[in-house]
């Protein structure tokens, strides 16, 4: 960036700071104010860091700044500025722009930042510099915790970060141009790091306990140290030339120079001994060139061998995101000097501070104190200082903290988070490999570690290595990860040292793992499987839970065999109670709701044949609940607590649905079965050679193919690595047929014509190994040639070394029986004649009409794949059907039918009966209310429809179905099959017992409510309704009105549940929690209804008249309880035995008492119906019937007046 683009303002600022003369630097009296301005500019730069970028034309980091620091570091304010520009401009360029920008222009401003960076490092390489900052920290970490201040913590920080962000600085080879054991700028930096003193003090930083918050930041800078070493030959620096490393020289050298010697050769040869324009010209016969003529050649015949069709072809270019991936670290021996400074920095790290570092470290990590992938530092640390351990002088105690199977487990888990995130993340695919790659490198250091201290001679830490061996091998994570790295690995976004890696780690783990196995007579690991089971839906859940109907003869002899049982158990007061407990404790349902629940039990054991425990579940539950004696009076006698345990035998009592069946009318109930997956963990004995077949597919043959053809730049050990897997599998397994491909043999070419072949013994045994077992099979089965086009599966290699065909022969008997040409032309016409019926399963009508032996599901859809009648067996496939789009006039059929069975039972049915477009259940529920006619799912359900009973029943049983219904209306939806004829019979009587009941228990309500002082709210509520009436009206339009009480009297009467009952039964609605604060009057009263109900808040004087007349009976009935209850034992087993089904004119009162003929009086008087909350309506039906003396009917919950929740 040119000097005369800059801005101008930002000029200015610079030249204020102060000029250079000589070596010496003056400030200017503002320079402090200059400092803090140019902070300010680059806290508002944009996105092409435009500010960054002209400092850095400007050159003021190596002109102003860093003057300034060196020679006015006394001056602490311009210091501490001088240090927070600093940080600010050395900010890596990956956090100035998030990330490498892929559009161009972004590319460059990048590029220019990076750029101005690299001179920023090459500036800072001066051991003055770094000697400032090194004084400068050992000031502030020589006060103590009490003496120092947060600006002391802040001024600490940011000197890391300072020299965090110097070493992160990438170098720039090409500008360098420095070879090995040159000193780079990187080396100067650390150079100038070790003559200042920082190295001490990180050290210090790294084993003080009172400075354990830096721990991370330490470790940071240690590892940007170490970035380029390599940790074995750092171990080796000062100990001379070892053998091993003198012998690999000589065998590179040879390398080089057989090949040297070869292509003198070569060109030896190409020389004729004429000259090169009279080469003359040739016919190949034999190939074809581009017409149909043989190839004419016009060069020598030593070129022959060269000759290539693609001579002279542009090379295809290959995209961008197809491209192999780069490398990104690159190690390089430094200078001597500087590997003994590292060399001795490691030695002491490992000594005084790798343990307890680490700890801290794992500990921020694990309680996530530490920033977005931190772990990272932690891995690269764990497998660097490692490595150095055990290749110096190897002692697992300076590296215990990291030597343990609960390191391997977090290794194992980041890796594992890593490969997942590679797979999903695509788009930051490189990144998650490049942590990926750290992670395999710690487990790789980890388990070289074990190894190592197999050869101690100590046998402590033998015994170790041992446990964690047999920790590492149980599980199965562990021996299963290396079988998904292979499998997924992509060169794409995965670099070729990431697999050279992957093949060493592998070649280790295998090598121990034999090793183990071979000292070990059996070996018992984990094993986990996933077992398909197979759950029967509603059919099978009833029978289970016991709700299988019954008829009365069977009940009859039931109860014969029972009763025997029950004459012993009755007599014996002292019955074990306590040890039954009627209720569950745990349950999220509250005890007082639980006693429909232990009804259900006291019948489960008497139709199981359990008479004690069904007795004793009874006296329990009779302690529980005593109130309304539903269990029996406390002075019950042994005969009525038979007669009662036989009404509950033979009761038709309501079952809450489990939470399957709950949710059925919410689910697609087209397969009969679902299948879940449940994770079994057992143990089994290990066999090596059966895990070591899970390597043998071609996507771990491949990978390791794709390693071998970099044979020439490959390690020797990589190289052996490589080799030993692909002979366990050709040679241990035999299946050297999954090597038999046309590109691995132009690699075993390629190999045995490389003059320094004799370099690569192993590698040239083997292939020559391999290419004999190939001619062999050839010999025998000429397909074989055709077979090198292809990779191979383990079934493939079985059919060509044992003949093709052997495989099917293996599993005939686990297949189905043939097809004959009948049975597929029959399969064909069935196929055809109900493939286009809608609303239809194929199969299942193919299953139904299909006259042959029998067939499963499965053989019918794969055979009609095979004939082609069906691309893919996915048609099949039953997960609701396949109509999904509803087209305008489906819709409108939909919206006819919801009108037309609105008011029905069950709307859902009806619609799923006459729908012309077969659709699933959950479908049609989410077009309702995607249309707007329902407001939710549960207006769906289908319509409870009490059943009556006779006025013969007991009062027992009448109490008795009534708790039951109570309990459990809200909980379990409807069964889908209900007799129809019950239900018209039901209607004609519900109509009337409604006509009778609501109306008059709401005017008792009222009267009660004026008895207990409570006219003036009620007058109030009667003036809240008629106003509302009359702003309806006159508006012509309805909102919901809320009630707000002014008055305390008002307020207090609110608070009153008999006057919440009665604005129940008055269709008003109580406020929705935490949305609103009073009840409102709902917005779908019509001004009529509000006058209606307002007229029957004001007849107390009717309700007076009234009462006279029930007040004698309610004395009557109270006298008589006693002979009721007994009148209704006996009439049980006769009122069990007769079908209830009277018409409206046979309701009369059993005992004939005035009061019933006055509740019959009543009901025929013209009345109107207001809405009644369906719990407050069941408790009228129960309380206020039999005071009249009327039949005790179960009312069919009706509404003439509906709720909503409306938002103001």
């Amino acid at each position: 960036m040119d000097l005369y683009m800059m801005n101008c303002e930002l000029l200015a600022t610079c030249s204020a700071l102060g000029y250079l003369e000589g070596d010496t630097y003056h400030k200017e009296p503002d320079c402090l104010e200059s400092v803090k301005d140019l902070i300010r500019y680059l806290r508002h730069e944009d996105e092409t860091r435009d500010v960054r970028q002209q400092l850095g034309a400007f050159q003021i980091m190596q002109s102003d700044l860093l003057p300034i620091l060196t020679q006015h570091h006394k001056d602490k304010p311009l210091f501490d500025a001088v240090i927070r520009l600093m940080v600010n401009l050395t900010q890596p360029a990956l956090l100035c722009f998030s990330s490498v920008p892929k559009e161009p222009s972004m590319r460059h401003h990048f590029i220019q930042v990076l750029t101005y960076l690299q001179a920023y490092k090459e500036a800072f390489a001066n051991e003055k510099t770094f000697g400032i900052l090194s004084e400068t920290l050992y000031e502030l970490l020589q006060l103590g915790w009490e003496e120092r201040q947060e600006e002391d913590n802040l001024l600490i920080e940011r000197i890391l970060l300072l020299v965090r962000n110097i070493l992160h600085v990438p170098a720039d080879f090409d500008q360098e141009k420095r070879i090995d054991d040159d000193a780079s700028v990187h080396d100067q930096l650390l150079w100038a790091i070790h003559l200042s003193g920082l190295d001490d003090l990180l050290l210090f930083l790294a084993s003080s306990p009172a400075e354990q918050q830096w721990s991370l930041h330490v470790l940071e800078i240690v590892s940007l140290m170490f970035r380029d070493q390599n940790p074995e030959q750092l171990a080796g620096v000062g100990q001379g030339r070892l053998a091993q490393e003198r012998s690999t020289d000589v065998a590179e050298l040879e390398v080089l120079r057989q090949r040297e010697m070869a292509e003198k050769k070569t060109r030896a040869l190409q020389r004729g001994n004429r000259h090169s324009r009279f080469g003359g010209s040739y016919i190949v016969q034999g190939l074809k060139s581009i017409g149909e003529r043989d190839l004419i050649f016009h060069k020598g015949l030593h070129n022959l061998r060269n000759y290539s069709s693609d001579l002279g072809k542009q090379p295809r270019r290959v995209p961008r995101r197809r491209r192999a991936a780069q490398e990104l670290s690159v190690q390089r021996r430094s200078a001597l000097n500087v590997r003994l400074f590292l060399r001795d920095f490691c030695s002491e790290f490992l000594e005084n501070c790798y343990n307890r570092l680490m700890g801290l470290v794992k500990d921020h990590l694990l309680r996530e104190k530490a920033q977005q992938h931190d772990e990272t530092y932690y891995m690269w640390a764990l497998a660097f200082f490692m490595a150095f351990n055990r290749a110096a002088s190897f002692q697992p105690g300076l590296v215990s903290e990291t030597l343990s199977v609960r390191t391997f487990h977090f290794i194992e888990q980041n890796l594992t988070n890593y490969y997942e995130m590679m797979l999903t993340d695509r788009k930051e695919a490189s990144s998650w490999a490049r942590r990926m790659h750290l992670a395999l490198k710690a487990y790789q250091e980890l388990l070289a570690t074990v190894n190592e201290m197999d050869m101690s001679p100590e046998e402590a830490v033998k015994e170790s290595s041992r446990i964690i061996k047999n920790n590492i091998f149980y599980v199965m994570e562990y021996r299963e990860l290396f079988l998904a790295l292979f499998r997924k690995f992509d060169e794409r976004c995965q670099p070729r040292s990431f697999l050279r890696d992957l093949v060493e780690t592998t070649h280790l783990f295998l090598k121990m793992l034999e090793r183990f196995c071979r000292n070990r007579g059996n070996l018992m690991v984990q094993n986990k499987r996933k077992k398909r089971k197979k759950k029967k839906k509603v059919l099978d859940q009833a029978v289970a839970s016991g709700n299988v109907p019954h008829s009365p003869e069977e009940l009859e002899t039931m109860w014969l065999i029972l009763a025997e049982q029950l004459q012993c158990c009755t007599q014996d007061p002292e019955l074990n109670v306590e040890s039954m407990v009627p209720f569950d404790a745990a349950s999220e349902v509250p005890v007082e709701e639980q006693r429909a629940e232990a009804m259900v039990r006291i019948q489960d054991c008497l139709l199981s044949g359990r008479a004690p425990q069904a007795l004793a579940l009874l006296r329990s539950a009779r302690e529980v609940w005593p109130e309304g004696d539903v269990f029996g009076s406390q002075n019950i006698s042994p005969e009525e607590e038979m007669q009662l345990l036989k009404q509950i035998l033979s009761a038709p009592l309501p079952r809450q649905q489990g939470r399957e069946e709950r949710g059925i009318e919410e689910e697609e109930e087209e397969e009969e079965e679902e299948e879940l997956q449940v994770v079994q963990v057992s143990e089994k004995e290990f066999n090596f050679l059966d895990y070591l077949k899970r390597f043998a597919c071609s996507t771990v043959v491949q990978a390791y193919v794709l390693l071998l053809r970099s044979y020439q730049q490959n390690s020797a050990h990589t190289n052996h690595c490589v080799v030993k897997m692909l002979h366990r599998l050709a040679h241990d397994l035999k299946m050297e047929a999954l090597l038999f491909q046309l590109s691995v043999f132009c690699l075993f070419n390629r190999l045995l014509s490389d003059p320094a072949a004799g370099a690569y013994k192993e590698l040239v045994t083997f292939a020559k190994y391999i290419l004999g077992k190939f001619f062999a099979l050839a010999a025998v089965n000429q397909k074989a040639f055709v077979e090198l086009l292809f990779w191979k599966n383990t079934a493939v290699v079985r059919e060509m070394t044992e003949g093709y065909g052997s495989l099917d022969d293996r599993s005939s008997s686990r297949r189905g029986p043939v097809w004959s040409p009948e049975e597929e032309a029959q399969l064909r016409e069935l196929y055809l004649a109900h493939k286009d019926v809608e609303g239809q399963d194929v199969v299942e009508a193919i299953l139904a009409h299909l006259n042959t032996v029998p067939r499963t599901r499965k053989q019918v859809i794969h055979h009609l794949v095979r004939l082609g009648l069906a691309d893919s067996v996915k048609d099949f496939q039953r997960k609701g059907t396949n109509i999904v789009l509803w087209t305008e006039d489906q819709e409108l059929e939909l919206q006819r039918l919801f009108e037309e069975f609105q008011d029905s039972d069950d709307v859902l049915g009806h619609i799923m009966k006459n729908i012309t477009a077969k659709r699933s259940r959950a479908r049609i529920v989410d077009k309702l209310l995607a249309l707007g006619l329902v407001a939710e799912r549960r207006e769906l359900y289908k319509k409870r429809r009490k059943k009556l009973v006779p006025s013969n029943m007991p009062k027992d049983e009448g109490s008795l179905q009534d708790f039951c219904q109570e309990d459990l209306q809200d909980e379990e939806p409807l069964p889908e099959e209900e007799n129809e004829e019950d239900e018209e019979k039901e209607e004609s009587l519900d109509a009337e017992q409604d006509q009778g009941g609501s109306f008059l228990s709401t005017e008792n309500l009222g009267q009660g409510l004026h008895q207990e002082g409570f006219s003036a709210p009620l007058l109030w509520l009667h003036n809240c309704l008629i106003r509302a009436a009359d702003d309806r009206e006159e508006d012509g339009c309805s909102q919901a009105a809320p009630l707000v009480p002014l008055t305390e009297e008002n307020e207090e009467a609110m608070e009153n549940e008999q006057f919440r009952q009665l604005l129940y039964k008055l269709g008003i609605r109580p406020p929705v929690s935490g949305q609103e604060t009073f009840w409102r009057i709902p917005a779908k009263l019509s001004p009529t209804q509000l006058r209606r109900a307002a007229s029957a808040l004001g007849q107390p004087e009717k309700e007076e008249k009234l009462q006279p007349e029930l007040e004698p009976r309610d004395v009557g009935e109270q006298g008589s309880s006693e002979e009721h209850q007994a009148e209704a034992l006996r009439a049980l087993l006769l009122a069990r035995k007769k079908k209830v089904d009277l018409a409206p004119s046979e309701v009369t009162s059993e005992e004939g008492t005035p009061g019933g003929k006055e509740q019959l009086k009543i009901a025929t008087k013209k009345r109107h119906l207001l809405d009644s909350d369906e719990e407050q309506e069941e408790d009228e039906g129960r309380s206020k019937a039999p005071e009249m003396g009327a039949p005790i009917l179960q009312k069919k919950k009706r509404f003439l007046i509906e709720d909503e929740d409306e938002s103001d």
